[in-house]
């Protein structure tokens, strides 16, 4: 696997990538992939929506009150029907993407450094 092309440390100065928890979840029949739709709180900065493909590691249930990390100053994005407001991170692992999560409960809206 090769690395994607170099870019400046200011550019990625330029996200804002923070913890958030995770307050609704439903499925989203519209979408090519299996996927949710989510609400996520960030505290201060609001509840925004996501959109995974996460359905084979994780049931709806589990992914209630779940602390996640995400990209929040991205563009909005239409997908479908269905506007995801913030990228969730998580790694590839084959097929399945695993959530990034903090190892201990942190406050909503904290920044990632």
């Amino acid at each position: 696997m090769k690395a994607k092309t170099s870019i400046h440390f200011d550019d990625f100065l330029k996200t804002d990538v923070r913890i958030g928890t995770i307050i609704e979840v439903k499925d989203f029949p519209e979408a090519r992939k299996p996927a949710y739709r989510m609400k996520i709180d960030f505290g201060g900065l609001g509840i925004k929506t996501s959109r995974a493909q996460i359905t084979t590691l994780y049931s709806k249930n589990e992914l209630l009150n779940k602390q996640v990390v995400a990209v929040i100053n991205l563009k909005p994005r239409q997908i479908s029907i269905f506007l995801s407001e913030c990228l969730i991170l998580g790694i590839q692992n084959d097929k399945d993407v695993v959530l990034l999560q903090p190892q201990k409960h942190a406050k909503n809206s904290m920044k990632v450094t």
